[in-house]
């Protein structure tokens, strides 16, 4: 893992594996970790560097209900875990599903190791909602946790430190590959839910995945997905086909041909 320290205790950890990036906030009462990894083995990795930074007790935050980021929740015992309600209605209903799938990839790549420790890893059901936003004090300090809306996936939380012009944002940003559209994403609606994230006033954006970024890479990256929406919006009312589409995206076929397979059958 490397470190990056964003502001006067705020930090970033980022991970080789899936370009991820985690997140810390330190107030005079309590810590803040944002998403916990993807599995036990990571969980502790992560919690033991939380530990080197700070002993103060933790809550956690899972930005959205994606496997690699809440299956290493349970390496943060004690824990109170906010999440989204459909978050957490996801992780009861798809948790097991999401870690048999991807531990199938990790087979097939020859990364059996990893596949083992993806499905031993026990599933943590988070704690408490953030339905719209939930100011948390951390002693000395308040974060904001803020659902803007649908985008990457219905059940989004960024996570907003105020007085240091953060947000750390899941996947709703990301930075070193296109967004995730995928067939859980909104494209429709997530050009909306940055609006909200620049609407925070941030100065600096962590992604789930990526090095931190500026609003104007924000800015840049929702023009790019308001044009997929428009694309998205063309094939489900029949005037493309989703060829013609995938060719006018500003992002790679493989990165927006399941979104738009999905508007030709909205």
């Amino acid at each position: 893992m490397r470190w990056i320290e964003l502001a006067d205790r705020v930090f970033a950890s980022r991970y080789a594996e899936l370009d991820q990036t985690l997140g810390l906030v330190v107030g005079d009462d309590r810590c803040l970790v944002v998403d916990t990894g993807t599995d036990e083995h990571h969980g502790a990795e992560w919690a033991a560097a939380v530990r080197e930074v700070t002993a103060l007790p933790w809550t956690v935050v899972i930005t959205h209900a994606h496997w690699d980021h809440f299956l290493g929740t349970a390496a943060f015992p004690g824990a109170d875990v906010w999440a989204h309600p459909r978050c957490t209605a996801e992780i009861d209903g798809h948790a097991r599903d999401q870690a048999e799938s991807w531990a199938e990839r990790y087979r097939e790549s020859g990364r059996d190791d990893l596949a083992d420790r993806l499905l031993a890893a026990r599933v943590v059901r988070p704690t408490h909602e953030v339905v719209d936003h939930v100011e948390l004090d951390l002693g000395g300090r308040s974060v904001t946790l803020v659902h803007p809306g649908r985008g990457h996936t219905d059940n989004d939380v960024l996570v907003h430190v105020p007085d240091d012009g953060v947000v750390f944002a899941g996947d709703t940003v990301e930075q070193g590959a296109p967004p995730s559209i995928g067939k859980d994403g909104y494209p429709l609606e997530w050009p909306a839910a940055l609006d909200a994230l620049l609407d925070l006033g941030p100065r600096i954006i962590v992604p789930g995945h990526g090095e931190p970024v500026d609003p104007g890479f924000v800015r840049g990256q929702r023009a790019e997905l308001a044009v997929v929406a428009s694309l998205f919006d063309g094939v489900r009312s029949g005037t493309l086909s989703v060829d013609e589409a995938v060719a006018q995206s500003p992002y790679p076929a493989e990165a927006t041909r399941p979104a738009l397979e999905r508007g030709r059958v909205a």
